[in-house]
């Protein structure tokens, strides 16, 4: 939240500088609409962020159940939905929490009293499995997914898959991304980051630094620090299948085409055993 003086806060300024980062469309939206037509029942997002997923599967009209980490990323989210009108906000719900041991009981508002919710579609979309910290985490997410499925539930997990050239330019190096001006403020934004590949550990280190202001004019400096814990296709599979789920499809891109040999992403779909209603 702001400061007192009406400021933002770090996690504001992140947040927003966060969506700056996607402005230019992923892609993968219309994958997700296609997955939740199928499933035909709420949808669960775990590390849903600002809402870039969960708001537009709400104006299709099914409810939808955001959970992140970050209040401030939830805020953006709330704010997104509003401004997409008042029944896409009243099919959002933002839920404040960890995905490790998540447990969402009871109907919205209930105060997580009651059974288990089920939802019809879980997923995690764009890469955000990698922020978690360790594999029992990641393996906690498949659990988290497969617990709140119900039965024919679809669970999907979309992430990255770096090449050895990409890992081999991770050396430390600071590298320009970007210089563009961002809609919301009306500053220029100037984004630099710097990675370190960590092959003993397939994680990398990595520092984001945005320098925001009009030329000519002294800059605010926003600097994330992250580490991305780098996860092959078949480990994916792997954790799918020990959450309990069986695994219908390792997809390459967001056609849903099966995994190539030069494809740099993921996507597994994985349904839960059984067949039933969402409810």
């Amino acid at each position: 939240m702001s400061t007192a003086e009406g400021r933002e806060t770090p996690a504001e300024a992140l947040a927003r500088l966060y969506d700056l980062d996607l402005q230019d469309d992923p892609g993968d939206l219309e994958m997700w609409t296609a997955l939740a037509a199928e499933a035909d029942g709420p949808v669960l997002e775990l590390m849903a962020g600002s809402g870039r997923v969960a708001v537009p599967l709400a104006a299709e009209d099914r409810p939808v159940t955001a959970v992140d980490i970050d209040a401030a990323m939830l805020a953006r989210a709330r704010r997104r939905a509003e401004a997409a009108g008042p029944d896409v906000a009243g099919r959002l719900e933002l839920v404040l929490g960890d995905v490790v041991g998540l447990e969402l009981g009871g109907a919205p508002g209930a105060g997580g009293r009651g059974p288990a919710r089920r939802f019809g579609l879980g997923l995690v979309a764009l890469n955000s499995i990698l922020l978690l910290p360790s594999r029992a985490a990641q393996r906690a997410a498949w659990a988290a997914l497969a617990a709140h499925l119900v039965p024919g539930g679809i669970a999907a997990v979309d992430t990255w898959l770096p090449d050895a050239h990409d890992l081999a330019r991770y050396d430390g190096r600071l590298h320009l991304e970007y210089h563009r001006p961002d809609p919301e403020t009306g500053r220029w934004v100037t984004k630099t980051a710097a990675a370190q590949h960590d092959a003993a550990t397939q994680t990398v280190a990595l520092t984001t630094i945005y320098e925001e202001g009009d030329p000519g004019e002294p800059a605010s400096r926003w600097v994330r620090r992250d580490v991305v814990r780098l996860v092959t296709a078949d480990e994916l599979r792997a954790m799918a299948e020990g959450a309990g789920l069986t695994v219908e499809l390792v997809a390459g891109g967001y056609d849903l085409e099966p995994l190539g040999p030069h494809d740099d992403r993921a996507i597994v779909v994985a349904r839960m055993p059984g067949s039933g209603p969402a409810g």
